[in-house]
């Protein structure tokens, strides 16, 4: 007669449950609605300056938004600074990637906004997002590299990571900075177009499932950014080409949008907002024909925009979101 095993301990509830310390789970997930924001106040001021009128609203607009962005960046950080090993373990799963690469797009926005009223500290945190940048786009190939192969398939948030220095082109210019932005719109323009190409071939061999379709949004902000950085270079042939491409691209969304958001509301929808707004930016930018549809675009941006950042962020406090997307724990 042979003993049998003797079950595993587990170890009793806490009681009181335990809490995790202050910011200890801020999940990455919080970021692309933020950028959404940031996108949608550079838009709204583009719109007014466009239509003639006071700025105002605007510059409120981006006060607020860079401030809630600081908050979150902020956040995040307490976060890095009790353990730097979460990042590597955000980055492991997709709402983490694409929160922590639209954390440092987030920080280029803001530097495009800030340096309006103070050019130095514009130019700091332009440095200092591209950097972060470069970092996170580092750590991310080379956890990809330890993949194994079926890990490493091609998906939408990539472009964010490594096509994503393009948003820093437009802050770029405004400090003056010319080269600078030649330099990311080049560097950024062939990774964009590889990374379609092989998501084209991805999808023709397998659907994403739908929890995972509205990051098929992502593919938009490319072409959408790539146009506002050529008009704002006075390439007008590009900017109408991508701007051509990234219209396309939304009405084909727009036409599968039942089939893109059939598994309901979740915050992986924070994919819709950043392209939405950077589309609307491009067209106001690139002007003429596209005047009228950037401001329609700005129009469903105000409504759209902030009712899933709402959604989004409201999951913050109390650790749903950060449970929801698997964000790590310092």
């Amino acid at each position: 007669m042979t003993a049998e095993p003797r079950p595993k301990r587990y170890p009793p509830p806490e009681f009181p449950p335990r809490r995790a310390k202050l910011f200890a789970r801020t999940p990455p997930a919080i970021f692309p609605s933020i950028l959404g924001l940031l996108g949608l106040a550079s838009a709204l001021r583009l719109g007014l300056g466009r239509m003639g009128w006071d700025q105002g609203l605007g510059d409120l607009a981006a006060g607020l938004v860079v401030a809630l962005w600081a908050f979150a960046a902020v956040a995040y950080g307490v976060k890095l600074a009790r353990r730097p090993g979460v990042v590597m373990e955000d980055l492991r799963v997709l709402p983490g990637r694409s929160g922590l690469a639209t954390l440092t797009m987030g920080g280029m926005v803001t530097a495009g906004l800030v340096a309006v009223y103070t050019a130095p500290a514009g130019a700091v945190l332009l440095v200092l997002a591209l950097a972060g940048h470069g970092v996170l786009a580092l750590l991310l190939a080379r956890l990809l590299l330890t993949l194994p192969p079926e890990a490493r398939a091609v998906n939408p948030t990539l472009h964010l990571s490594f096509v994503g220095f393009i948003v820093g082109a437009a802050p770029a210019l405004a400090l003056g900075w010319g080269l600078l932005a030649e330099l990311l719109f080049w560097a950024a323009l062939p990774v964009a177009v590889g990374i379609w190409g092989l998501s084209l071939r991805q999808f023709v061999a397998a659907v994403p499932p739908a929890p995972l379709r509205p990051l098929l949004a992502i593919h938009l902000a490319p072409a959408a950014l790539l146009a506002l950085v050529a008009g704002l270079m006075g390439k007008p042939m590009l900017a109408d080409l991508f701007v051509g491409l990234g219209a396309v691209s939304a009405l084909i969304l727009l036409a599968a949008a039942r089939w893109v958001t059939a598994s309901g509301p979740s915050p992986l929808w924070g994919a819709f907002t950043f392209p939405l707004a950077a589309l609307a930016s491009a067209m106001l930018v690139a002007g003429g024909l596209w005047l009228w549809p950037g401001l329609l675009l700005l129009a469903v941006g105000l409504v759209v925009i902030p009712a899933i950042a709402w959604w989004v962020l409201k999951r913050w406090p109390g650790g749903k979101l950060a449970a929801v997307t698997n964000a790590a724990e310092a």
